[in-house]
């Protein structure tokens, strides 16, 4: 256990707070993009999808290299136990209250709202378990994966601590290039869609199993990411060449993108559409890391009250967004006509409840503690 005081990292807060909070535009835009989900308009928007893939292309990648770099910190102030328990208590406690009161809710709106699951009684016995893990999971879905890459934290962070690391994937992070971690990435891509289309022709089934995607895939692709982020911590040069802009990254993250644009809207499931989507996905997650963490650096690496407000703020609002989002689409957006406005509007609408229900949460105790993971003694309060 070391007490040695850390310098807050100003713009890993932020940068964090604003990944958690772009789950809102994310979502709202699905609405409006010509992919399906549970609500659509009528008329998808051109900019809205690409608006939408733009997000979705790396937020969750950077997110989960933030998590371990603040992990692997937390780890060097607490012994493994204590260290777990906080984190573990921070993520799963959140998690476990959202299931019943937000998505068990949830999953009772879509079915009046889109009558999804309306043939609920001629399920087979799996088919509802399968459907409900799906469903009650939903958005809380990277929790669980946080919780499972913490527990795997307890072995794979002591192997850091004593300086053994992972020399097969990042060998040397002290001499670690930009370049370097590229092709490491690019081969982790790879072995990772050999892995699925091997599942694929071996036992397609298990790939539509919610919990074999929640405890087993997701976990695999995120956790170099989430090394990453610790090695970042470890060693200041690996840190320092995500937080100075890099000209190749910037400009592999424009390609990248639009590979991923394309690849969505022209692949095919059955023809490598998921797997050539996990290539371009971990490759373009390591130059966003430095596009997000340079960009972070130079504009946000400061105190600010109304930004230190939605840190503390992102969790519970990124909680409760997706049913707002849902009742948004289902009783309001089918009365605007222009895509662009119900955008606008939908933004409003969420953010505003969000924020709204945040500061009822804040004055009751038990709430504050279901949805931080971690008992407040008082209010404190941020004028926005």
């Amino acid at each position: 256990m070391s007490n040695t005081p850390v310098q807050r990292e100003f713009f890993l807060d932020s940068i964090r707070a604003w990944l958690m909070i772009l789950g809102i535009p994310f979502h709202i835009s699905l609405i409006y993009s010509t992919h399906q989900w549970h609500i659509n308009s009528v008329t998808p928007s051109l900019w809205l999808t690409i608006f939408n893939d733009f997000i979705h292309a790396f937020r969750m990648q950077v997110f989960f290299v933030i998590s371990g770099y603040f992990s692997w910190m937390l780890y060097l102030r607490y012994n493994r136990k204590r260290w777990w328990v906080l984190r573990t208590e921070r993520v799963a406690v959140p998690m476990l209250a959202s299931i019943p009161l937000l998505t068990l809710p949830q999953f009772f709106l879509l079915q009046h709202l889109s009558g999804e699951n309306r043939r609920w009684g001629s399920f087979t016995l799996y088919q509802k378990y399968n459907t409900l893990v799906w469903e009650l999971t939903s958005h809380l879905w990277f929790l669980l994966v946080l919780v499972i890459l913490t527990t795997l934290g307890l072995v794979l962070f002591q192997r850091i601590k004593r300086g053994k690391g992972f020399s097969w994937i990042f060998p040397d992070p002290e001499t670690l290039t930009l370049g370097k971690l590229s092709v490491i990435f690019l081969l982790l891509g790879l072995s990772y869609a050999a892995l699925r289309r091997l599942i694929f022709i071996f036992a397609p089934q298990i790939l539509s199993d919610g919990l074999f995607n929640f405890t087993i895939m997701q976990p695999l692709f995120y956790l170099p990411f989430f090394l990453l982020g610790a090695l970042a911590f470890k060693y200041p040069l690996l840190k320092a060449r995500f937080i100075h802009p890099h000209v190749g990254c910037w400009a592999g993250s424009l390609v990248g993108v639009a590979a991923y644009m394309l690849n969505q809207h022209y692949g095919s499931g059955d023809k490598w559409l998921y797997e050539t989507d996990s290539v371009i996905t971990m490759l373009l997650g390591v130059w966003m890391v430095n596009v997000v963490f340079s960009f972070g650096h130079t504009l946000l690496n400061s105190h600010s009250p109304r930004v230190t407000y939605f840190v503390n703020a992102s969790l519970f609002i990124y909680l409760v967004h997706h049913p707002l989002t849902l009742i948004f689409g289902g009783f309001i957006m089918p009365h605007i006509a222009s895509n662009t406005l119900g955008f606008l509007a939908g933004m409003v609408f969420v953010m505003s409840i969000a924020i709204m229900l945040y500061e009822i949460h804040l004055r009751i105790p038990v709430l504050r503690f279901l949805f931080s993971g971690k008992p407040q003694r008082k209010c404190n309060t941020v004028t926005v």
